[in-house]
């Protein structure tokens, strides 16, 4: 059984403080760093918690998944797609996201922005980068970055908002603060050349967002400590 709304506001009182003291601890206005709720594996109604709590965005790990839920649901949020994205799903995903954060390649680029075209919009984009270079995880690799970004700039239906990131999983805390700053120092460098804001950095989850804040994370992705696990619904 799923968790009540009480519950999820309990909880997300909860987050919003941990967010709120990282902030604070960081020198930071706590106004600059937002919180994308991880619906993926939880029920339609997780948008709906989301969205009376007054969040404005969900995320979603599988595209399949995330197009049958916004189906089920009027929740006024934004849908972010999260999670790795094939390039033969690309249409799929520009037609029923609002985001794609897991930019990777410029294959997925090209596909991306065809579609975009096609559906006669501009599709948001986060560039998705190994940071951490964690072998295990998706994303550019950081030398790549640049020749990725100067790919995305050049395409008419995408706007590039900024940066992804995953943090390897280590025991050691250095690892996820390296992570963050090395994706950090990237997005300051290529913003002065290249004279765009680039402004989101979309890094941090329920284990290292105080890591990710401190280094000038603008958006955590939170689902655990939001809606509980799977086995506990």
């Amino acid at each position: 059984m799923f968790i009540s709304y009480d519950e999820f506001r309990q909880r997300a009182d909860g987050v919003m403080a941990e967010i709120r003291a990282a902030c604070l601890a960081a020198g930071r206005d706590p106004g600059e760093v937002a919180l994308l709720a991880v619906t993926k594996t939880h029920p339609a109604a997780a948008a709906d918690y989301a969205a009376r709590y007054g969040l404005v965005a969900v995320g979603e790990n599988r595209v399949q998944e995330g197009v049958e839920k916004r189906a089920q649901t009027t929740a006024a949020v934004r849908w972010e797609l999260i999670g790795h994205l094939q390039s033969n799903k690309a249409r799929l995903a520009a037609t029923h996201f609002d985001r794609i954060q897991s930019v990777d390649s410029v294959k997925l680029l090209n596909h991306l922005d065809r579609a975009a075209g096609e559906l006669g919009k501009t599709l948001p984009v986060l560039l998705q980068i190994n940071a951490g270079r964690d072998p295990a995880k998706f994303g550019a690799e950081l030398e790549d970055a640049p020749a990725l970004l100067q790919a995305a700039l050049a395409l008419p239906h995408l706007r590039v908002d900024g940066f992804m990131t995953i943090a390897p999983l280590s025991d050691d805390p250095a690892v996820a603060v390296t992570t963050f700053r090395n994706l950090r120092e990237l997005r300051d460098r290529l913003a002065t050349e290249t004279g765009r804001p680039l402004r989101e950095l979309s890094m941090g989850m329920s284990g290292d967002f105080a890591a990710a804040i401190a280094a000038g994370s603008t958006q955590v992705r939170v689902g655990t400590a939001l809606f509980g696990s799977r086995g506990q619904q």
